[in-house]
């Protein structure tokens, strides 16, 4: 009589904690990323800034040729820094709907359940990148319209993903820790006004670091959104290149993603206090 042999346990089953905790995550994403599909306009709303910088302010900027960029043409030097400011742009102001919804008794439900903190703001993290992940596709077209040697090879975009996501992760879970200080709609949005414009103009997202002043450069280099733009304009535009190197600008938003992911899934409890 032949012995039928044991079906070899999954992943998950080794490792029921690592299981439990993805699933987690994916729960607390999709829950967040079903509000998009029921309000398909915001997608629409977002295109307008991202083709006015392109549109406007890159085409009159290439015609002047008042930013050095090298070989390099300023529509595409342009391209892969309006498509981080317009990520960062919907990163930022995602703290208002933690307030919201903890106003709307969303959050209490969301702490009293088996998730952990992290698996809460890692799932944030995550359809934050989605959602500026749309955006995308939509500079995508728009580069292409306008004639900017834009990169289209799959491992090329899949890259591009991958760096607006973390950057995305970046800066909507530093958007969560806002939101856990100031408590308040109207405070976070003043805040993160504030915030929004030094973090762009102090990159490489418009202009080189070379343009720079020695203090500007030192304040760009601890910038993470300069390591995000410096990621997509190696892997967007073609020919483009990396002077931190790719290597680096991944592990820098690493390590800067870790490091708001901690902070913020100590102070998450406090947004209900």
């Amino acid at each position: 009589m032949s012995r039928e042999r044991a079906a070899p346990p999954s992943a998950w089953n080794r490792f029921p904690q690592v299981g439990a905790f993805c699933r987690q995550t994916s729960a607390v994403a999709e829950a967040d990323i079903r509000k998009l599909r029921h309000d398909p306009a915001e997608l629409v709303t977002r295109m307008v800034q991202p083709a006015l910088w392109l549109l406007v302010f890159g085409q009159v900027f290439a015609r002047t040729h008042a930013i050095p960029t090298g070989d390099m043409g300023y529509l595409d030097f342009l391209a892969p820094g309006v498509l981080a400011q317009s990520s960062l742009f919907i990163s930022i102001f995602y703290g208002i709907s933690l307030i919201w919804e903890r106003d709307l008794g969303i959050v209490h439900k969301f702490l009293v359940s088996p998730a952990s903190r992290t698996a809460l703001v890692l799932g944030r993290a995550i359809s934050s990148g989605i959602r500026a992940s749309s955006q995308a596709a939509i500079i995508y077209v728009l580069a292409l319209f306008l004639g900017v040697h834009v990169n289209l090879h799959l491992s090329a975009i899949c890259g591009v993903l991958a760096t607006v996501l973390l950057g995305s992760a970046i800066f909507s879970t530093f958007s969560l820790i806002i939101a856990c200080i100031v408590k308040t709609r109207e405070r976070f949005m003043g805040i993160g006004q504030v915030l929004t414009m030094p973090l762009f103009f102090a990159s490489n997202a418009i202009y080189p670091m070379s343009m720079m002043p020695p203090w500007l450069r030192a304040v760009s280099t601890a910038n993470p959104l300069s390591y995000q733009v410096d990621a997509l304009r190696a892997l967007m535009i073609e020919g483009g290149q990396s002077p931190f190197g790719l290597g680096v600008d991944f592990a820098a938003q690493a390590a800067v993603l870790a490091l708001v992911v901690a902070i913020a899934t100590k102070m998450y409890p406090t947004i209900v206090q």
